[in-house]
């Protein structure tokens, strides 16, 4: 709860550091991305004037002090970003010495010697109750150390108290009371490229893969990697399967053969059970199926390469975002306040009493021992229950004799540019209508190849294998409605469409607006309309994110991490380089944050002359340092006349001696490649989440025989909001809207454009009033689990 005083915003610059000592750490086992929070906590650190200090090789490091804890300077975390082979740059320990007493005792000597009152730990459960636990016994270890002598009576009274906040870094995403661990999506990545490799030669031979993937204790990497590729069945710990599931199993698989579906992948996570607690292994699996079906069967383990590979552009920037949190939380912490884990919650920051999660965490474990499976899953929060819960929708078809008739059509169809991701989004909607009772229509083309009545009826099994698939199977198009309204009408009429769903970028936006202006005019429009926001420029209103912005975001941030690569070669070097966004410039900043580039030009925040200039000195004293390369980002649309070519060239001229320019525009590569694991799973969740709202406003609107809605709250987006999925009148975005430059007038990432610059060593002002407050875990209701979060 806030106080009346805290009405105005807090800034970042105004937080003073001085005096104060900061040591980071990372423990525990190795999650990719970690690297991107020390960077984060480095800087942000150095920037309000604290020292910082590296403790390498975690817990072992502190406990033997010397030159293990060392303090760092901002050019020592440069290309720590996307440094491969990537085991933490600090080196990671679970440490046995930190255990035994005697070992805290001699960490808190080795930190007093230096000032130190302050750590950030960055690692799984296991070191942030470690964590803790050094810190309770905080002023009894000095006092010990002041009785042998080693430290005088001042120290201890200076060094009172220690603060600590953790972040959590962990590729199982097993940590309650937060929605993703640094690592996690990165640890997606690499499942899924197998995954899809693996369906690549699978098409040539009929075969049955059975996938092990990490999580000894936490099916999420399971579950959501089944989700994402599709997979025939998963195991996980949480959710056992039930009595007699070899049956069900192996009748699932060969009805699935009977469909002329060529591979079966089954997924299973390490930990995987059977609800008598028994192990069920990717072996035993094999065996089953070899046994029963005789199908050809192979088993994949994945094991360390899920930890391995560079960061993925989501695990970069929610590292950056937490490194900040992590910084402010110490900066504001009293002897009074817990300590806490910074954690996200949807797209928001929050900060979790550090215990509180930890004993939430192992109830989780405590339930399964004790087999209360349901409850195991409520309690591991909302979004893991979704993603179980979306996954059982729309893996098992149910018998045609079992489902509902609802004589409902409910039409389909792709709007705009092309986004990875709209695939696994009609996907998810066509399954979800089928299980709903409706009759699914597929409209190729857009708006146009609906006038021209291209649109045909399609079934469960026609959607399989979507959710990997890049582009748009059903095909796009920019058209707008309002030309073809006559046709469009007369379509609606002849197949009985009775709802739209309509998964696209700011185009379908104005398409439903014109549709809905229609109304008066034609009643075949007076039907439920969603739309799903789809497009790589994230420039839709009503929503932070959209469809296909991640893919994008890694398709630049890959790119970037190969030009850094080579202007590392060959020194003093700064790359331009274009991307796309229209007017929108989400994918040129968030692209800058995760790559570590030195500016970003957009068009939401005016740039003139002078401050081109500033940039290029700052480029020229980098230069004098160890780190002799430079990149900035330009949107393609930030300023008519400062164009990319005049900015190269601007830059060439006055960088003559010091640096060369070179320049790269990306273009289309960023609308195509496979989805993201992100991606996927967004586009089949909301995706999902929409044709319930659909089913729900056709009850609500049949009347006498028809359908009839032609409210505003029959025209819905549905768009992800700080921590919520949100239904919202395309009618009331209106507002919201800047038309001429297709862009929402207030953009959320805007915040995180200071902390771009601090990273590359600006002094900026940085609002941080709506950092996280303390808060606690939530313990969620089950109705809860149908509304909110992702």
């Amino acid at each position: 709860p806030r106080s009346t005083m805290d009405h105005q915003p807090k800034f970042f610059e105004n937080l003073s550091g001085s005096g104060k000592a900061i040591g980071v750490l990372t423990s525990g086992g190795d999650a990719q991305g970690m690297n991107a929070a020390v960077r984060a906590v480095v800087r942000m650190g150095i920037y309000v004037k604290a020292k910082v200090y590296f403790v390498y090789e975690g817990y072992q490091g502190m406990v033997d002090g010397g030159d293990n804890i060392v303090e760092v300077s901002w050019e020592s975390v440069s290309s720590i970003l996307q440094v491969v082979p990537r085991c933490t740059v600090i080196g990671s320990a679970r440490c046995k010495a930190f255990r035994t007493r005697e070992g805290r005792l001699q960490a808190a000597y080795n930190l007093v010697q230096r000032g130190i009152t302050n750590l950030c730990v960055i690692g799984g459960d296991g070191s942030l109750t470690g964590a803790n636990l050094f810190r309770e016994e905080w002023s009894g270890l000095l006092e010990e150390l002041a009785q042998k002598g080693k430290i005088d009576e001042e120290a201890v009274k200076k060094y009172a108290y220690l603060n600590i906040v953790g972040m959590v870094g962990s590729i199982d995403n097993d940590f309650c009371g937060t929605d993703m661990t640094i690592g996690t999506d990165s640890a997606l990545h690499r499942i899924i490229e197998v995954v899809d490799a693996i369906m690549t030669t699978a098409q040539s031979h009929q075969r049955t893969f059975v996938l092990e993937v990490m999580g000894r204790h936490c099916g999420y990497l399971a579950l959501v990697s089944a989700l994402a590729c599709g997979a025939d069945w998963v195991f996980i710990p949480e959710y056992p399967p039930e009595e007699g599931w070899e049956d069900s199993m192996c009748v699932k698989l060969s009805e699935n053969r009977a469909r002329k579906k060529r591979l079966n992948i089954i997924i299973v996570a390490e930990g995987a059970i059977d609800c008598h607690n028994k192990a069920i292994t990717s072996e035993k699996v094999k065996d089953l199926v070899v046994q029963r079906l005789g199908f050809d069967t192979r088993v994949t383990i994945l094991g360390h390469v899920q930890r391995g590979g560079t960061p993925s552009a989501f695990d970069r920037i929610l590292a950056s975002r937490m490194g900040v949190e992590a910084v402010l939380a110490l900066l504001e912490a009293t002897p009074d306040t817990p300590a806490c884990v910074v954690s996200l919650s949807g797209n928001q920051a929050v900060r979790l009493p550090l215990m509180e999660c930890v004993q939430m965490t192992q109830e989780v474990q405590k339930a399964m021992d004790e087999g209360r499976f349901v409850e195991a899953v409520r309690l591991r929060g909302r979004s893991f229950e979704n993603n179980l819960n979306t996954y059982k929708l729309l893996s098992h078809k149910r018998p045609d004799a079992e489902l509902p008739k609802t004589n409902f059509n409910v039409a389909v169809l792709n709007v705009g540019a092309p986004a990875a991701g709209m695939n696994a989004a009609v996907r998810a909607a066509v399954r979800v209508g089928i299980t709903e009772g409706h009759k699914m229509f597929a409209v190729i083309d857009g708006f146009e190849g609906f006038a021209r009545g291209k649109i045909k009826e399609i079934s469960w099994g026609d959607v399989g294998g979507w959710t990997g698939q890049g582009g748009s199977i059903l095909g796009t198009k920019r058209t707008l409605p309002a030309k073809y309204l006559e046709k469009i009408a007369d379509q609606m009429r002849t197949n009985n469409i009775n709802a739209l769903m309509v998964i696209g970028g700011f185009e379908a936006y104005l398409g439903l607006l014109e549709l809905s202006a229609a109304r008066e005019k034609y009643d075949e429009f007076c039907v439920p309309m969603v739309m799903v926001p789809a497009t790589v420029s994230n420039n839709v209103p009503g929503s932070d994110f959209s469809i296909g912005a991640d893919t994008a975001l890694n398709t630049i941030t890959d790119t970037c991490d190969r030009i850094k690569q080579s202007a590392s070669g060959t020194k003093r070097r700064v790359f331009i380089i274009e991307t796309m966004g229209g007017y929108c410039g989400y994918l040129a900043n968030m692209g800058a944050l995760a790559a570590g580039a030195d500016a970003a030009y957009i068009f939401e925040e005016q740039f003139d002359i002078r401050e081109l200039q500033a940039n290029v000195e700052h480029l020229t004293e980098k230069m004098k340092t160890s780190i002799q390369r430079g990149l900035v980002l330009r949107n393609e649309n930030s300023n008519e006349n400062y164009t990319t070519d005049f900015i190269y060239q601007l830059y060439s001229e006055e960088g003559k001696g010091v640096f060369d320019c070179r320049k790269n525009v990306l273009g289309h590569m960023q609308q195509g490649g496979a989805p993201s694991p992100f991606d996927r799973n967004f586009g089949t969740k909301i995706s999902a989440k929409a044709m319930q709202w659909i089913s729900k406003k056709l009850k609500e609107t049949y009347r006498k025989g028809k359908v009839f809605a032609n409210t505003d709250d029959s025209v819905c987006l549905l768009g992800m909001r700080r921590r919520n999925l949100v239904f919202q009148p395309v009618a009331e975005l209106k507002n919201e809207t800047d038309f001429v430059h297709r862009i929402p007038k207030e953009q959320w990432w805007l915040k995180l454009r200071p902390l771009m610059k601090i990273l590359a060593k600006y002094k900026t002002s940085y609002d941080v009033s709506d950092s996280g407050q303390l808060e606690h875990v939530a313990m969620h209701s089950p109705k809860e689990a149908e509304t909110g979060a992702i």
